[in-house]
């Protein structure tokens, strides 16, 4: 038993040693002036993202009776919680206005509190359920937090219209090193899904968070489903079809927001009126809009309106989840859409592949689903037309972390390249509100039989 418990302690500590590592690498290229901004009200300073992250681990230390005291130049009060049930909360559109603790303050607050998690796990004799459970949600909450970082910082420096002054990660990779082995299909390929009872949720050993569960059985009608997400050239044709210009198309609250907001296109795309083409600044600097790429950065309105002007239809969650997970030969569920084993750089475009950016459709053949579809992990989030419900019969694990958000939202699936491998897997459930084009986020489409 001790073993057991000693085995459990090394994996938690490996894993919480990684991810506030990585969390490092992704700050670590910003200046402070930067490190301290909040470019948009539904964004976060970088410094927060560091501060917030860390106070979760504060609290659950709290909760499991470890007793913290302040140390030199760490206030353990600075409470910036999204939860309602620690109080004092800084407003989400005013955290860049206070810029304190100080980007020294919070580096010195993780490194404190990082200790005292260190010495609690090695010193705790028996690891129960909850704690465990609890430590692995931390490490998962920091994980989820990188992926927010990097959509502000993808916000924060569109804004300057110089391409070199841009977030320059540490680690890149071209895609070139990726492509090797591309898969071409012909635009808006489709592989039809038989109709029957589906198990809906998480089946997996290991780590989920409690919106995955309970598995639940619904039953499915015969649908057809894009084997790959589309792509910015089949966008482009909505685009020159005026799609933005046609209410038809357009759910009431999306046509209202393209009148008010003048959308014409996806979020960071700007037409150049001298070279005529399409452009974007993101991570890999200023560039043409390439047509082999996942669109991105598109609400749910968007990804509905296209799908209509097609003659199309968003899948549900449902729908998605058995394309990517469901194995006809050996009648099982797979936790990815390859398999049972973790993504690897063969597998997916997700953070730790360092593309920084969506990859070309076909690209990782080792990652295909059962029924051949593509990219159902990696490269974009994909909006499904399922509303963010709780599963019947759910029951929370830690409250105010996922339940408090059940209205209001679209369900997301799959992940994007700012993703992190250890976070990600076929029953994940994003959510965000169908306006929202911050996150990497695209779609594929589906169709009745």
């Amino acid at each position: 038993m001790a073993q057991i418990f000693s085995e459990a302690t090394d994996h938690l500590l490996s894993e919480f040693n990684r991810v506030r590592k990585n969390s490092l690498k992704l700050f670590k290229p910003l200046r402070i002036e930067d490190a301290v901004m909040q470019s948009n009200p539904f964004g976060s300073p970088p410094n927060w993202h560091l501060a917030h992250v860390t106070w979760f681990y504060q609290k659950v230390l709290e909760k499991h009776h470890k007793k913290l005291s302040d140390s030199k130049n760490v206030n353990l009060d600075y409470l910036n919680s999204y939860y309602q049930q620690f109080r004092k909360i800084l407003p989400k559109g005013e955290r860049g206005r206070y810029p304190r603790p100080t980007v020294e303050d919070t580096l010195g607050y993780r490194a404190y509190v990082e200790k005292e998690v260190i010495s609690f796990l090695k010193e705790e004799q028996g690891l129960t359920e909850e704690l465990i459970y609890d430590i692995q949600l931390a490490n998962q909450h920091e994980m989820q937090h990188q992926e927010l970082m990097i959509y502000d910082l993808q916000h924060y420096f569109n804004r300057f219209s110089q391409p070199d002054d841009n977030y320059n990660p540490t680690t890149f990779r071209s895609t070139r090193a990726f492509h090797r082995e591309k898969q071409m299909q012909a635009p808006g390929e489709m592989v039809a899904i038989g109709e029957g009872i589906y198990e809906l949720g998480f089946n997996g050993n290991g780590f989920c968070y409690d919106n995955e569960l309970p598995e639940h059985k619904i039953y499915l009608q015969s649908y057809k489903i894009d084997i790959n997400p589309v792509t910015n050239g089949e966008y482009l044709k909505f685009i020159e079809d005026k799609g933005y210009e046609e209410f038809s198309y357009w759910l009431a609250d999306g046509w209202d927001l393209v009148q008010e907001q003048k959308w014409n296109a996806p979020l960071y795309w700007i037409y150049d009126d001298k070279q005529d083409k399409w452009m974007k600044k993101d991570f890999r600097g200023l560039r043409e809009i390439n047509p082999n790429e996942p669109v991105t950065n598109v609400s749910y309105y968007e990804a509905d309106a296209y799908s209509r002007w097609l003659g199309k239809r968003i899948p549900s969650e449902a729908e998605w989840e058995k394309a990517a997970s469901w194995n006809e030969d050996e009648q099982k569920k797979n936790p990815y859409p390859w398999g049972d084993g973790i993504p690897t750089t063969k597998h997916a475009n997700l953070l730790e592949s360092y593309i920084w950016g969506p990859s070309d459709v076909g690209s990782f053949p080792d990652g295909r689903s059962h029924y051949g579809c593509y990219h159902m992990i990696g490269d974009v989030w994909e909006w499904t037309s399922s509303e963010y419900t709780l599963y019947p019969g759910f029951r929370p694990k830690f409250s105010e972390y996922t339940d408090k958000w059940a209205i209001n939202q679209k369900v997301l699936r799959g992940g994007c390249f700012a993703t992190p491998v250890h976070q990600i897997r076929n029953s994940y459930r994003n959510y965000f509100k169908p306006h929202e084009r911050i996150l990497f986020s695209g779609f594929r489409c589906a169709i009745d039989l």
